[in-house]
């Protein structure tokens, strides 16, 4: 009985290209609330780590059909939503993933749904201790070993999942998490070295005019304001996209899909080991100071477990920057379906030519890879072309 409105199916979205399966933790919503489209309504764990999935239109939830705490496959009907007018809208994507439209700014502390965590000990085989407490914090409580009833005693209300991960875990109880994650890289990365024909091109770039933009910007700006080089060289490439845009989109049963969206996959290092590299959505929408907030927030975000679906499904191309740590030559791995990655290394004060004078500037080595079977070395070629030019008026991208 859909009220005249028109039903469709929200089903557990792909992640990531080497997701099979996910486990539903957490309903955000409940049967008969309406939803927005870009509305955060779930929660799920994947291999790495705790992910906030959005809904894709408006309309009512009509059915949750699957409970909390359940494992399922990429594809699996989640719940049945009732929207007013208008079918499902979808962007080209590749067939393995699930397309999710654009989030909405959404609350990153959401309410956690409760239920009753009941306990029974050799002690107490006839008495029952009552504590509510969310599915989540039940589950990673189970996974770490704490007593739930200990954990209670110590606080006011209710048990949530902040509460259980902020007692420090040992060492060889995280070890599940980051082996998860590391399995499900080395999955996606030994299907890229077996499918994709690698090709490997290399610039060096003078900086010295960008970073002293930069550093002139910056001394008229508060701390908070200030632009770091990272997000200036974000802008760059994507400006560079979008005059080269065979580069940013995807690989699919021998077709080339190139994205309208620009979504860099910003590789992120997180701090108890592991990589992961969530989309900056749009951003080819942002200017230099909204892609500075825009990664400061992804950054923030990733390193607490608030990341949204689409953040980790819509990623369009990857740039990898691992300057920070000496290296000043990044030859990365595609990661499929896309056709392309972006390595940034290390600023270096390097001799320089200017003409017949020889002079020391910083230089930085800026690498493509790219998928042969979407583009070719010219195609590339012209993409670091144009990410030199426009690194040399930095002033064009604010």
């Amino acid at each position: 009985k859909n009220n005249g409105g028109i039903m469709s199916e929200f089903k557990m979205p792909s992640l990531g290209a080497d997701m099979e399966s996910a486990v539903l933790m957490e309903w955000l919503v409940k049967e008969g609330d309406t939803v927005t489209k870009g509305q955060v309504i779930a929660e799920v764990e994947t291999s790495k780590g705790v992910i906030e999935i959005e809904v894709f239109e408006d309309g009512v939830v009509e059915k949750l059909l699957v409970e909390e705490e359940t494992e399922c496959a990429v594809g699996t009907p989640l719940a049945m939503i009732r929207s007013e007018g208008g079918s499902l809208e979808k962007e080209a994507a590749p067939e393995e993933k699930v397309t999710i439209q654009e989030p909405m700014n959404t609350a990153s502390e959401t309410k956690e749904p409760l239920t009753v965590f009941e306990t029974q000990t050799k002690e107490q085989e006839h008495s029952y201790e009552r504590v509510k407490v969310s599915p989540a914090a039940r589950k990673k409580a189970a996974e770490m070993g704490i007593d739930l009833n200990t954990l209670a005693s110590k606080k006011e209300g209710a048990v949530h999942l902040k509460d259980v991960e902020s007692i420090p875990a040992k060492e060889e109880e995280r070890a599940p998490v980051l082996s998860g994650m590391r399995q499900a890289i080395a999955k996606a990365m030994s299907r890229s070295n077996a499918e994709i024909p690698h090709y490997y091109l290399s610039v060096s770039i003078n900086m010295t005019p960008a970073l002293a933009w930069l550093e002139t910007m910056n001394a008229q700006r508060s701390i908070q304001e200030r632009i770091l080089p990272a997000a200036l060289l974000i802008r760059a490439v994507v400006r560079a996209l979008e005059e080269v845009p065979e580069l940013n989109g995807y690989w699919q049963h021998d077709n080339h899909l190139i994205s309208k969206s620009i979504n860099p996959g910003i590789a992120i290092a997180l701090r108890k080991g592991g990589l992961i590299t969530p989309a900056l959505v749009n951003a080819q929408e942002m200017d230099l100071d909204m892609t500075m907030r825009a990664l400061d927030d992804l950054i923030t975000r990733t390193r607490s477990n608030k990341l949204r679906g689409s953040e980790m499904s819509e990623q369009t191309i990857t740039i990898t920057n691992l300057g920070d740590l000496g290296v000043e030559r990044v030859y990365g791995v595609i990661y499929p379906p896309q056709v392309a990655i972006v390595g940034l290394g290390r600023i270096v004060d390097s001799p320089w030519a200017e003409g017949d004078a020889l002079c020391v500037r910083k230089v930085m080595q800026a690498t493509l890879a790219g998928d042969h079977r979407a583009t070719d070395g010219r195609t590339g070629a012209l993409f670091l072309e144009r990410l030199n030019q426009i690194l040399q008026r930095p002033e064009e991208l604010s």
